[in-house]
């Protein structure tokens, strides 16, 4: 006997009430306005860059953007045939052992299917990284990292998948009010535990040794009220040329993460312009607020499927007889799939302004509009990015406004303060 659907209403409340809840966080706490009360400066990419960092770094950038769209494309068509036709539910379907472990295996195999599709694509981006001197990582040391990655996507997918069907189990009808709840509840726990369980696995930390550039760290935390717990150091260098900081954790578990190469290659001033962006986000709890934002699109997601698995055609159409059923696996992983590309765009322009109030932070905390500019064109060259990409790339896949947009807001915010 087929269980009964969940409830319309209940699936289209859920819907309601988080996309409320979702626009009230980013109308009041988004910084929409990257400079308040003024605008960018048009900055022209000839007026920071000589004309063969530009050539060099558009030339990269294109061939990994097309790279890297073609895996998307691939990587979610893969998908689509297995959650969209009865292949991927006949997969699961011939694992053994009990419901849970038949989820659990496959969403493995569906993760793997996906990953050895898109390897040929991988590999030729790690190829581009080699010849530009982006990175200098073994293929072994690649391949590693590259399991890792899958397992721990494997643990957030599985996790994922184990919500709705033990939810839809117990409650047929109101499924998807306890897997938003669950789910929101695990997006929570997974900022917390991420820093101390997610990141040793890709990189090992140190402390910075005392010295001026430690001291000069913490007096920027201090000065930006952000209490950190430590000033780490990570071998980020032996797979990557790229610089960057970051802050992580909540709490006793926040601390300054600086990459190794940064400390090494970067005079001190540029890089406590980058510490300041960093402890910018800690300052206004921007973590906190990704968090909030993501736990909402949890619950209006869990609404949305809901809603779609109110459809017996669709079930029928993957081979799924209900959605406690391991069967279901590789239609959840493709919705899934579908849903967070068409949310990348409402996802990036939130990055974006809250990268932008950090940047402004930065400014704010070191006064130092120079180094400003300096470390952006720093990053840009030594990451080899587009520093003016198509516009349909940055609306959809940019997370961090361009190393121009962030150089004409630097540069407008400098003129704004100028003594008249």
């Amino acid at each position: 006997m087929t269980p009964p659907a969940p409830s319309r209403a209940l699936c289209l409340w859920l819907m309601g009430a988080s996309a409320v809840v979702f626009v009230v966080l980013a109308a009041v706490f988004v910084p929409w306005s990257w400079v308040p009360g003024g605008h960018v400066v048009h900055v022209r990419g000839s007026e920071v860059f000589s004309a063969e960092q530009l050539r060099r770094g558009q030339t990269y950038a294109s061939m990994q953007r097309h790279l890297g769209w073609a895996s998307l494309a691939v990587s979610l068509a893969v998908a689509l045939v297995l959650g969209l036709t009865r292949l991927g539910a006949r997969l699961v379907r011939l694992l053994p052992g009990p419901w849970w472990v038949k989820a659990l295996a496959g969403t493995l195999l569906i993760l793997l299917v996906g990953q050895l599709a898109t390897l040929p694509f991988d590999l030729a981006i790690r190829g581009n990284a080699l010849v530009y001197g982006l990175t200098r990582q073994s293929l072994g040391g690649w391949l590693r990292d590259s399991a890792v990655s899958l397992l721990v996507s494997w643990v957030f997918a599985g996790g994922t998948v184990l919500v709705v069907m033990v939810s839809a189990r117990r409650s047929p009808r109101r499924w998807p009010l306890w897997a938003g709840l669950a789910g929101a509840v695990l997006s929570v726990l997974g900022s917390w535990v991420y820093p101390v369980v997610v990141e040793p696995l890709f990189n090992h930390f140190t402390p910075l040794p005392h010295g001026e550039l430690r001291t000069r760290i913490l007096a920027l935390a201090e000065k930006e009220h952000v209490h950190v717990s430590d000033v780490l150091v990570a071998d980020a260098s032996r797979r990557t040329t790229t610089l960057n900081a970051y802050v992580s954790g909540f709490g006793s578990t926040r601390r300054v993460v600086l990459y190794d190469n940064l400390v090494d290659d970067v005079p001190q001033r540029e890089t406590l312009v980058v510490v300041a962006h960093e402890l910018g986000h800690a300052h206004h709890d921007d973590v906190l607020l990704g968090t909030a934002l993501g736990a909402t699109g949890v619950v209006f997601a869990s609404g949305l499927l809901g809603l779609l698995f109110t459809r017996r055609r669709l079930l029928d159409r993957a081979g799924v007889p209900d959605p406690g059923q391991p069967e279901v696996v590789a239609l959840l992983l493709a919705l899934v799939a579908v849903g967070t590309l068409l949310a990348s765009p409402i996802q990036n322009v939130i990055s974006r302004a809250i990268e932008a109030r950090a940047d402004r932070a930065s400014l704010q905390a070191t006064g130092d509009y120079s180094g400003f500019e300096k470390m952006q064109v720093q990053l840009a060259t030594r990451s080899l990015s587009d520093p003016d990409p198509p516009w349909l790339s940055q609306l959809w896949f940019g997370s961090h406004p361009t190393a121009l947009q962030r150089i004409g807001m630097a540069r407008a915010i400098e003129q704004e303060h100028a003594p008249r």
